[in-house]
């Protein structure tokens, strides 16, 4: 049997994953853990957009999220608006 590094990721139900914890720092910011920048290809000057709902916040990249919304949604519209100014 294979061991499991340190930072293995923790599967849940329906694909979720947990990488670890972060600490939000003194200006808000938070170092997104290695294995999971590696695994979604997030790389240094990328955006990414926060969505929150009442169970807690979620980042995806833009062009992730265009492509889950289709060419019409008020949040593309809002987004695009954001990411052109």
């Amino acid at each position: 049997m294979a061991e499991e590094s340190a930072d293995a990721p923790i599967y849940g139900p329906d694909g979720r994953v947990f990488y670890g914890a972060v600490t939000v720092g003194e200006r808000g910011q938070v170092v997104i853990p290695a294995r999971a920048r590696r695994e979604h290809g997030i790389e240094a000057g990328q955006k990414l957009l926060v969505l929150g709902s009442a169970e807690g916040i979620a980042l995806i990249g833009v062009d992730r999220l265009f492509e889950l919304l289709g060419q019409s949604s008020p949040l593309r519209d809002a987004v695009q608006k954001h990411r052109e100014e």
